[in-house]
């Protein structure tokens, strides 16, 4: 039998395999399907000050590897999926759950934070520092001076257990400086990688974009992003501090996808573009074939490989 039980800090999930913020999570129903799934845990879609009605549509489309999307964070603001958390925690006590937040400047950061941390949540904080799709709107961890300014503020003001969501980095020396950033500071995990920023596909009947906020650029997701989360998941694995977890993150359409972020040293992996395509079963068969794969390879549990990637 195989064990898929896993860690990050003091939580432990029995099953590796969660939602990604920003798919299957919009409303509390949504969130509650994948609740009652096999996934081992959930998070919440990034929650903004206030609610968004996001970009104009169309604002996804899939692709034959994957998907592109400028949803410019729809969601129905922080407050609403703090209290979906709280009453989560009320109803599901022995499983844990991540709130995800996103500001809309540097400041909404530690506001918010103030907020959680004078709350009844308990459960693992993500700080989105990686949104892509709002027009006008850099990704703030590519800033490391403002990365750094928000840090500095937040921890001041929260002491739960916290993470923050990462873009894509594509430089050996990227790596070096933020993981040396954020080795600084007291992190449970980090998320890795958010999609690949401003990708374009042009529909071929009508020769127009895909998609259409900003002019057809979008996020990057499925299989187009397998090879750059691995390499991030395993750089920042190896520059990270022990104690700070990996939610691996991107590509994922097989159990053997699964299986190589969590041998890259991901704790966790999120499903984001097969589970906006398949639905809910992508839970299901995706641990099905996670289990095929660990038990072709002899491992019984997640730690026996975990971060164990072999070079040649």
């Amino acid at each position: 039998m195989v064990n898929l039980r896993t860690t990050i800090g003091p939580y432990t999930f029995d099953n590796p395999l969660m939602n990604a913020s920003g798919v299957h999570c919009m409303t509390a129903a949504e969130l509650d399907e994948v609740a009652a799934s096999v996934a081992g845990t959930l998070v919440t879609k990034s929650g903004t000050p206030a609610a968004r009605d996001g970009n104009p549509a169309p604002r996804y489309a899939a692709l034959t590897l994957g998907s592109i999307n400028s949803m410019g964070l729809p969601n129905k603001g922080f407050a609403y999926y703090l209290d979906y958390a709280i009453k989560f925690q009320q109803t599901h006590p022995t499983q844990p759950i991540f709130l995800s937040i996103a500001g809309t400047g540097p400041a909404d950061y530690a506001e918010m934070a103030k907020t959680i941390q004078a709350s009844d949540f308990t459960g693992l904080t993500e700080f989105n520092l990686s949104c892509p799709n709002v027009p006008g709107k850099p990704q703030i961890a590519y800033d490391l001076e403002t990365t750094e300014q928000i840090l500095d503020d937040l921890f001041k003001v929260f002491k739960k257990p916290a993470g923050i969501k990462l873009p894509p980095f594509f430089d050996l020396a990227q790596f070096d400086a933020m993981a040396a950033l954020l080795n600084r500071y007291p992190l449970t995990f980090i998320n890795s990688i958010n999609s690949l920023g401003n990708g374009l596909m042009i529909d071929t009947a009508t020769d127009t974009a895909l998609i259409r906020p900003k002019g057809g650029f979008g996020g990057i997701g499925g299989a187009y992003a397998k090879p750059i989360a691995l390499a991030n998941v395993r750089a920042f694995r190896q520059r990270l501090r022990p104690d700070i977890a990996i939610i691996g993150t991107g590509g994922v359409t097989t159990g053997r996808d699964v299986y190589e972020l969590i041998l890259c040293g991901a704790s966790l992996v999120s499903l984001g573009t097969v589970l906006q395509e398949e639905g809910i079963p992508a839970f299901a068969r995706l641990t099905s074939e996670l289990e095929a794969e660990m038990t072709a390879k002899g491992y019984a549990t997640l730690d026996e490989f975990k971060g164990q990637l072999k070079t040649l």
